[in-house]
């Protein structure tokens, strides 16, 4: 059965189920963040998936990407897939600005993550929502 690390669960919110992964959204408000995660126990590399999986994690990921960009108006996007700590592939969809608190450099690892306040994460949450439900429908 499927079920997210603790690390993912722990600073995370579930935003929506896509056709293979899980989409959560990154309780970090200085970055519009997703993350995706293909629900397939015990996958941690991405050439472990299938031609057709790998194909749909990449429409999934650019679809992902393409919404935070036209929520937010970044200037990049940043996609990316580590692993270092958690193992569980999972797939990240940064949304950058410049001047933000990590540019140019890579947001892993700079200060500390600042929580959504009030109800701007659920606003957040049901903006890309709606979208990625009508781009999977």
């Amino acid at each position: 059965m499927f079920e997210l690390d603790p690390r993912l669960e722990n600073d995370t919110t579930a935003v929506t189920d896509l056709p293979l992964s899980r989409a959560v959204l990154m309780d970090d408000a200085r970055y519009p963040w997703l993350i995706l995660i293909p629900r397939i126990v015990g996958l941690t590399e991405i050439h472990d998936m299938s031609p057709a999986e790998i194909m749909q994690l990449t429409k999934e990921a650019t679809t992902a990407s393409r919404t935070l960009q036209s929520l937010t108006g970044a200037h990049k996007m940043n996609v990316a897939t580590l692993g270092n700590v958690v193992s569980q592939l999972h797939v990240h969809v940064v949304a950058r600005f410049e001047g933000d608190a990590a540019w140019p450099a890579p947001v892993w690892g700079v200060g500390e993550a600042e929580p959504y306040e009030g109800t701007v994460r659920a606003e957040m949450m049901e903006r890309v929502k709606t979208e990625l439900d009508l781009a999977f429908i």
